[in-house]
């Protein structure tokens, strides 16, 4: 299974601060699927720079994101998830919405969406961990 993991940071995408969740997302995604084909990157807070990362990983089954989902206006991971998907799954989004919300109460502020592009799931993850 190949799956991409990418992190939406500014501070992260400029070497500010160190990437914490984009690899916690890959530890947990090689204990659950083992041999799966992860790829990993880190780009800026922007829609142009988000689905031409999302490009890149075209022929993954999967693309989870992390970060740029929150309300403030540099967090555009949900639009370029829109702009990107054929389809959105409301469910997952919700879900994962409600599994956070048992951690921290900020939780109802993630924007995050999931989808469909063709047979891709792209899916949107908080970017703490």
């Amino acid at each position: 299974m190949k799956i991409a993991v990418v992190t939406v940071s500014d501070r992260a995408s400029r070497g500010i601060y160190a990437d914490l969740s984009g690899p916690a997302i890959e530890a947990e995604l090689l204990a659950a699927i083992p041999g799966a084909e992860i790829a990993r990157e880190i780009v800026p807070d922007d829609v142009p720079a988000i689905l031409t990362a999302f490009g890149r990983h075209a022929e993954a089954e999967w693309i989870l994101t992390t970060g740029g989902t929150g309300p403030s206006p540099r967090d555009l991971t949900p639009e370029a998830t829109r702009e990107y998907c054929d389809r959105l799954l409301p469910g997952i989004a919700d879900y994962l919405r409600a599994r956070s919300l048992e951690q921290t109460p900020t939780a109802v502020f993630s924007r995050g969406e999931a989808g469909m592009r063709g047979p891709q799931y792209v899916v949107n993850f908080p970017g703490s961990e």
